[in-house]
């Protein structure tokens, strides 16, 4: 039950909250994980605050903040997609999408494809959703994660189109959202990305991988 949202917060970070209440064990381990990303975002923000004058601006305590919050929105939205060994709410909402999809051929591709291959499913949408959480809660490769999680986002958008219970417009301007965190790089504000681009030397010699995470991030 919702009571408000600094006090939900609040109960959200200590493990008194009903989203994970029906994970047994798991939950703990959960909590946990959620509150060491939690700890290391703080504290790369003052780190990055500390040895970059370049950082302390509101633009960039802006942008952290909203790949932060769009980070833990993802963290909890994973939560009840847990695959022990398929969510009953996952594999609900699969349903939804089949039914109630905005194309036709995506509403066959999850009737004769995907929703056979349920539990496969449920895994990489888990471990998606858990990834993009940790990438923009750290500020780690931001360009990439906010461009697959666009991708994430729009097959939602698009998937539940129909169902009347569901507004599309939240979805867009999630889309919209992490677009704009892509284009800005986000995890150059006061993020992991921001500390390690300033450790890498500027020549033309980079190797291969290090040339990847700077397009990347």
């Amino acid at each position: 039950m919702r009571t408000d949202p600094f006090l939900d917060s609040l109960l959200f970070l200590i493990g008194y909250d009903d989203n994970y209440k029906p994970l047994g064990a798991a939950q703990y381990v959960l909590i946990v994980g959620f509150d060491l990303l939690v700890v290391g975002n703080l504290c790369l923000l003052v780190y990055n605050w500390r040895h970059d004058p370049a950082q302390r601006r509101c633009r960039h305590l802006y942008i952290w903040l909203a790949r932060s919050l769009v980070g833990a929105m993802w963290f909890q939205g994973s939560i009840w997609k847990l695959p022990l060994p398929v969510s009953g709410g996952f594999q609900y909402w699969m349903g939804q999408i089949e039914q109630n999809a905005a194309f036709p051929a995506m509403a066959a591709l999850y009737r004769d494809l995907l929703l056979p291959n349920i539990a496969v499913l449920n895994v990489i949408a888990y471990l998606a959703e858990l990834g993009f959480s940790i990438a923009l809660m750290l500020g780690f490769v931001t360009r990439l994660t906010s461009a697959l999680a666009m991708v994430f986002a729009a097959n939602i958008w698009l998937g539940l189109y129909h169902n009347g219970s569901e507004w599309p417009w939240q979805y867009m301007f999630l889309i919209l959202l992490l677009g704009f965190l892509a284009l800005e790089a986000a995890g150059r504000s006061l993020g992991l990305d921001a500390l390690l681009r300033r450790s890498v030397r500027p020549n033309a010699g980079r190797a291969l991988l290090v040339r990847a995470y700077l397009l990347m991030s």
